[in-house]
């Protein structure tokens, strides 16, 4: 989507981050798939399936196109044809799988400060991500209607099971705290985005980094365990939303 203040953009992208931040101060509290089954556990492999479809479905490819908007704009010549896109999507994994690494390791320890210390990593890193997010509805690489829909789309999905696992894992704190940080931060992104427009280049490093980040979240947070996952709702979620996504490319 093309940066600026063009009322259209700017409507349909503040909407986006509306509805994005709704979805994380709802979080328990929304269930948009009441109507098919009871079980949250059932509804969150369903979520899981549409998250985990769009970024084999669309992620994923969406890299090859990224690495070529990065050697066309790119001030300076770059080697290797651009693999510096995968790179930066393999950081965007590793910084995410470290984060939740390095939680569990000061989360293991007995003392109060060291819980109250995985409590700000954690959240903080989300944090971070949720502005990601948010700048990224202004300037994907992608535009129209459509690649902005199926973002948003997306990222409510992966947004309910964040806010999922951050509430088992942090309780009263996250919800008292945590919430409000994560629901802040998309519209603050979407803002900051309104005011600063980084060079091509820089947003398509941008977009690899929350690639890999995407991935690997899926892969810790929305992939149901074996104890608690139903497959048959991950593999309805996945399938649907790889059907819609397919036509469009």
């Amino acid at each position: 989507m093309t940066a600026g203040w063009q009322p259209t953009e700017l409507l349909a992208t503040g909407l986006a981050a509306l509805a994005l931040a709704a979805v994380v101060l709802a979080g328990g509290r929304l269930h948009p798939l009441s109507a098919v089954t009871l079980d949250h556990r059932k509804r969150v492999s369903f979520c899981a399936g549409m998250a985990a479809a769009y970024v084999f479905v669309h992620v994923m490819p969406e890299l090859q196109g990224v690495r070529l908007v990065f050697v066309e704009s790119a001030s300076v010549q770059t080697r290797f044809e651009g693999m510096a896109i995968y790179a930066v999507a393999l950081i965007g994994f590793m910084t995410f799988y470290g984060l939740d690494h390095l939680r569990k390791q000061v989360r293991d320890s007995d003392a109060e400060q060291r819980e109250q210390a995985a409590f700000n990593l954690h959240v903080g890193g989300f944090a971070a991500y949720a502005a990601l997010v948010g700048y990224l509805l202004v300037h994907d690489l992608e535009e129209g209607r459509v690649p902005l829909l199926l973002f948003t789309t997306a990222m409510a999905v992966h947004f309910l099971a964040v806010d999922h696992a951050l509430s088992e894992e942090h309780g009263e704190a996250y919800a008292r705290r945590g919430r409000y940080w994560l629901a802040a931060m998309v519209p603050l992104g979407w803002a900051v985005g309104q005011l600063l427009a980084l060079p091509l280049a820089v947003v398509a490093l941008l977009v690899a980094f929350l690639s890999g980040a995407v991935i690997v979240n899926s892969s810790l947070m929305e992939l149901p365990s074996e104890k608690e996952g139903h497959f048959v709702p991950f593999l309805a979620g996945g399938l649907l939303y790889a059907l819609i996504l397919l036509p469009l490319g």
